[in-house]
């Protein structure tokens, strides 16, 4: 680890400053919680390649560059949405600007009664208690420099709250929106979902911002899926490829619980993504899915850890990568299976696309296992385009950049098809066939 701090652009004086803004009207229990967080995050400093889980993923143009954290919502309008991806005019959302809540921009009409979704800034205001359980409770401030450094600066984000037994017909939109105004911002997004017995909800959670934009998104999301809960959680990354985006997501799951999230990974110069899930009781089922896309000298990072910690439950894993130029990807996925986790049954599957010689992609599945009456099956694979059906599709008159196009489609849509939502589907078919060589 680097204890450094000069080097980059957070200092005490931030975190005090922080602190003083919401002194007066934060619950007592939270300014506790950040400032073991950043003590934390000081004692731990900025990861290096000397670090385990860091060693594939340089993170030194992150951290030389000066950001400023964002302290209000910037001017804005409707404009601020024009050109952006996974924004639909179908669906409730919530937005956010540079980590600021955006009353004008957001839509609550359509989300049912009963169900709380707004600012957590908000509700630590007028309802604090309903957050103390759940805030800062999964989300690993221990190990993880850049989730307690999320959690030093928590001051606004989502919070959705689904009571027991509500079946969420629309999808809840959160999205985050980069905006660089004068200053290069650096916000550090908070998201809650908390899921009741017997519910049924999607959440689509989004980072965009324009091409251009030179940001730091630092997001934290916590999901709490009680009983028989049913939760479809999509997290789609669009930023600019010149942004930079380190996001982590912690999941805690009760007694039959069955959660399901979709990554996308689109842009940023370096994105990681850090997931985390704990099955805590019998026959939990957990589906972690993701494709990603980097071209020029991108990085992908997507950290995965999926805990069977009780007997019964099922987890399904599916990454793909499409890597190009001199992109970077890494693939780390664990899968621990504890002693009592007998009856377990659990798939891990990473396949990434090379379509250059100077790609390259560090992959590490991996399994431990300490009960003895499991299933369990991992694995890698890493190719190029098969040569015998670029050759078949240009024989039928389709050109060079369209058949490559259609090949590396077709190699995404394994995930993309598990997709539910009919419009977000089509969306990212869309912007998926933009990105690739034949451009549509």
């Amino acid at each position: 680890m680097n204890n450094t701090l000069e080097k980059n652009a957070f200092y005490t004086s931030d975190f005090q400053a922080s602190l003083d803004r919401k002194s007066g009207s934060a619950p007592s229990w939270l300014a506790p919680l950040k400032k073991a967080a950043f003590s934390r995050f000081t004692e731990m400093g900025y990861p290096t390649r000397h670090h385990e889980e860091w060693r594939f993923t340089i993170i030194t143009p992150l951290l030389d560059k000066r950001f400023v954290l964002a302290t209000e919502v910037p001017n804005h309008d409707e404009s601020d949405l024009d050109g952006l991806a996974f924004i639909s005019q179908d669906f409730p959302r919530l937005v956010f600007v540079n980590g600021r809540y955006s009353e004008k921009l957001s839509v609550t009409t359509g989300i049912p009664g009963g169900v709380r979704a707004g600012s957590i800034a908000q509700v630590l205001q007028n309802e604090p208690s309903l957050l103390e359980n759940h805030l800062g409770r999964n989300a690993d401030i221990e190990s993880q420099p850049f989730t307690a450094l999320n959690t030093a600066f928590l001051e606004d984000g989502a919070v959705v709250i689904i009571p027991a037994g509500k079946i969420v017909e629309q999808p809840i939109q959160v999205v985050y929106i980069s905006v660089e105004q004068i200053n290069q911002p650096i916000s550090h997004p908070r998201t809650l979902i908390v899921a009741g017995e017997n519910s049924q909800s999607t959440i689509i959670e989004s980072y965009v911002s324009k091409q251009g934009t030179v940001s730091f998104s630092n997001a934290v999301t916590e999901v709490a899926v009680g009983a028989n809960a049913v939760v479809d959680h999509y997290k789609l990354q669009r930023e600019s490829e010149t942004a930079y985006h380190i996001g982590s997501m912690a999941i805690t799951m009760a007694r039959n619980a069955n959660f399901s999230s979709h990554s996308l990974t689109l842009g940023g110069a370096i994105t990681r993504n850090e997931v985390t899930a704990l099955l805590g009781n019998e026959g939990c089922e957990c589906t972690l899915n993701g494709v990603y896309l980097a071209d020029g000298a991108r990085v992908v990072d997507n950290h995965t850890s999926i805990d069977h910690a009780m007997p019964h439950c099922n987890s399904h894993e599916v990454y793909k990568g499409i890597l190009d130029d001199k992109a970077h990807g890494v693939f780390n996925g664990k899968i621990f299976v504890r002693q009592d986790a007998q009856k377990t049954d659990a798939k891990q599957t990473n396949k990434t696309l090379l379509l250059s010689e100077d790609a390259q992609i560090n992959t590490k599945p991996q399994l431990e296992i300490f009960a003895d009456d499991v299933k369990c099956t991992h694995g890698a694979t890493i190719g190029q385009l098969n040569e015998e059906a670029l050759f078949y599709l240009r024989a039928r008159g389709i050109g060079l950049d369209d058949a490559r196009s259609m090949l590396i489609h077709a190699f995404a849509s394994d995930v993309i098809d598990r997709i539910k939502i009919v419009s977000l589907r089509e969306e990212i078919d869309m912007l998926l066939f933009e990105l690739l060589p034949g451009g549509s």
